[in-house]
């Protein structure tokens, strides 16, 4: 039933791009720590680099504990979904770092995403995740749902802001520079952006 691959190679890659939605897990080395489960999936923001290497821009929010858990500890999980076709899960165990707006990786990084995100004022940080498992699982009891559309209200709700007011915005959210747990977050006052 489930296999295990060495990259993630040219059928996986073709499947995760393929779909709207993924989930990313982390959790902080403390045993009571609380365990975060989240779901992404803006159409342009996710990229594969290579055969061992994904990313994601982190958007603005309410909180930032993946960012917080892979500060602490690097470790993470993302898992794709089929809800059409056959099914299918894909996941990605791996160690993940965020990548700053003031980060010397940043400009390598951010052309890796569609021009109306790369002028987004809500990039808080881009995960690189390097894959140290790949793999999948049947997915029959995950149901068939139908993708309609992207739900423009992110978007819409973020492109209210310029780049000072964003940093306000972060500063003012409890659980931006500090995790559910007490862990560092978010660098603040938000570092500007190199590009």
């Amino acid at each position: 039933m489930g296999k295990t691959y060495e990259r993630i190679d040219g059928r996986l890659r073709k499947f995760i791009e393929e779909q709207h939605l993924f989930f990313t897990a982390t959790a902080p080395l403390a045993e009571d720590g609380h365990v975060n489960v989240s779901p992404k999936g803006l159409a342009g923001s996710f990229a594969v680099l290579d055969e061992h290497t994904v990313c994601y821009l982190d958007l603005g929010g309410s909180g930032a504990e993946t960012i917080a858990h892979l500060r602490e500890n690097g470790r993470i999980t993302l898992m794709w979904c089929a809800f059409t076709g056959p099914p299918k899960i894909v996941r990605i165990h791996g160690r993940g770092v965020p990548v700053f707006r003031d980060d010397p990786r940043w400009d390598d990084l951010l052309p890796h995403f569609g021009e109306e995100f790369r002028r987004r004022t809500d990039l808080r940080a881009i995960i690189v995740v390097t894959a140290e498992r790949v793999s999948d699982t049947c997915g029959y009891a995950v149901p068939h749902l139908d993708y309609r559309e992207e739900r423009p209200l992110h978007t819409q709700r973020f492109a209210r802001e310029t780049e000072e007011s964003f940093a306000v915005y972060c500063e003012k959210k409890e659980h931006v520079a500090v995790s559910l747990d007490g862990l560092p977050g978010l660098p603040l006052p938000l570092p500007p952006r190199t590009s």
